[in-house]
């Protein structure tokens, strides 16, 4: 379903990252994850979807990384570790339930280590393109920079447009809520 090919929010904000330990929170097929596997990180992924998961194992047996492919839900289970980088991209959750995961991918994140959170911005509702329910899943990166604990300093906090098709398939702009963060030493 998905092309494979990382997000160019997770390339722009991470390539000059030096490569550590990763969690990429609802992987699906592993475009974020195999691109930072071949980037020399230690890289574990986990989505909701064996489905994608399996897609994912076969694309990074054919690119020959390695990844550590999870299948786990995030809003019940714990993140299992601590990581120098945590992300996730367009994780399409209701408020509440989004606002702890971002609390527990936070929690993840080891001292000196990277939160980068991807999503839909709220203001997409009336795009042209296809969404759920933004006024329940979307979110602004102000939002969430104000909702991180004490500790973390904000590197990124944007809204960014980009170029998508919408359902009629014309080009339409669609906007990203995009923040980088990294935990205090």
């Amino acid at each position: 379903m998905w092309s494979g090919r990382p997000n160019a929010v997770v390339v722009d904000e991470l390539a000059d990252l030096k490569p550590g330990s990763a969690f990429d929170a609802g992987a699906g097929e592993g475009g974020d994850a195999l691109w930072l596997a071949g980037r020399g990180w230690k890289v574990t992924a986990a989505d909701l979807s064996a489905v994608a998961l399996e897609r994912a194992a076969d694309a990074a047996a054919q690119r020959e990384v390695s990844v550590d492919w999870r299948r786990v839900d995030l809003t019940r289970d714990p993140v299992p570790g601590s990581y120098d980088l945590v992300t996730a991209s367009y994780l399409h959750l209701p408020t509440e339930r989004r606002s702890r995961l971002f609390a527990r991918l936070a929690a993840a994140v080891a001292p000196g280590g990277t939160l980068l959170i991807v999503g839909h911005h709220p203001s997409d509702a009336d795009s042209g393109v296809h969404r759920p329910d933004l006024a329940d899943i979307g979110w602004t990166a102000e939002d969430l920079a104000q909702s991180l604990p004490s500790g973390w300093v904000v590197d990124t906090c944007a809204t960014r447009a980009r170029t998508e098709h919408g359902a009629d398939g014309d080009e339409c702009t669609v906007h990203d809520a995009v923040l980088r963060a990294h935990r205090e030493s």
